[in-house]
């Protein structure tokens, strides 16, 4: 059902002429999962972290441990580190152990954008494991994003593909190869080698890939498209997240955080209709345009627009006043 609401809402984007299919671009992101990070448990014998903490301050003699001696040792003891592979929630074991964007630890997951470029529109959103790496995630999001277009419109076939725009996360030989040739021109950003030069090792395939990538990359168009996947996409991302507070969920499970997802995104999707229509993107936004005016005084050799938007018929909220010369 979750699904259906967003090709709905897709299709009716589309309808409007904001789906081109032209430039896609892809990035990832982290939400935090709802999930103490403070009660993982190991996956070999279920004990808590504050339990592990707890053993190893008596096996080095302290026989009752406080939380002070606990904390003091946690931050002495060499090695320490959060795995996944020896970590898991007892609460939600779908989340994973990762680092926000803000630079912090948390359980997560990680939400995947495949936005078009030329109107904003989300074509396809995935919710990914959080330790996964963006080159691992990419194809099922872009056969999502396919799948979503060949509903609404032509999808992208070799003969006829389209621009897929992405940071440099998404680099690397294999996924170049196999994104080669196909529906798919990649204009994937390339990190810069830890060394002056590129061994190929005899792979003819993957140097031409990346050749292609590179040459495409480097053209007016690539880089106008990199620029475009800076703005557009981060701002999918800022809208939905940020603004739309989904960067900390409240459900459990890949599922249904997937699920409640899909539902914001179409959302999304249907405010960029609504301000390609109405000039606003939300309903409350469109019923104060009815009160905003434009007025132009012009006296001798200038000119003064003041634009005048009010919250209600009686109270203006904003008054801006710009004077210009006539000519």
């Amino acid at each position: 059902m979750h699904e259906k609401v967003f090709a709905f809402v897709l299709k009716l984007v589309a309808e409007h002429g904001l789906v081109k299919g032209a430039r896609i671009g892809v990035d990832g992101s982290t939400m935090e999962a709802n999930a103490a990070l403070r009660a993982i448990v190991r996956r070999d014998n279920g004990e808590t972290y504050r339990e592990m903490l707890t053993r190893m301050a008596k096996e080095s003699g302290v026989e009752t441990p406080t939380i002070d001696d606990l904390i003091r040792l946690d931050r002495k003891r060499k090695g320490k580190k959060l795995s996944n592979k020896d970590w898991t929630s007892k609460t939600d074991p779908e989340a994973k152990i990762a680092k926000m964007k803000d630079g912090s630890t948390h359980l997560a997951y990680k939400p995947e954008h495949a936005v078009d470029l030329d109107t904003g529109v989300i074509v396809a959103a995935l919710i990914n494991e959080a330790d996964k790496g963006d080159t691992a995630t990419l194809d099922p999001t872009l056969k999502e994003a396919e799948k979503n277009l060949s509903a609404v419109g032509p999808a992208p076939t070799p003969e006829d593909p389209c621009d897929l725009v992405a940071d440099k996360g998404y680099h690397s030989r294999d996924v170049l190869k196999d994104l080669d040739d196909g529906p798919w021109k990649t204009r994937i950003s390339e990190p810069r080698p830890s060394t002056g030069y590129s061994r190929w090792h005899g792979d003819d395939a993957a140097r031409a890939a990346v050749y292609g990538n590179r040459n495409r990359l480097k053209s007016g168009v690539g880089k106008e498209a990199m620029r475009k996947r800076g703005e557009i996409v981060e701002r999918s991302f800022a809208h939905v997240l940020e603004r739309g507070g989904m960067r900390r969920t409240w459900l459990r499970g890949r599922e249904n955080v997937h699920k409640r997802y899909l539902v914001h995104v179409a959302g999304y999707n249907l405010g960029v209709l609504m301000r390609a229509l109405f000039g606003a993107g939300t309903p409350r936004e469109a019923a104060n345009i009815r009160f905003a005016f434009l007025v132009i005084i012009q006296a001798a050799d200038m000119i003064t627009f003041v634009i005048i938007a009010a919250s209600d018929a009686e109270t203006a909220a904003l008054i801006v006043a710009v004077t210009c010369e006539a000519d």
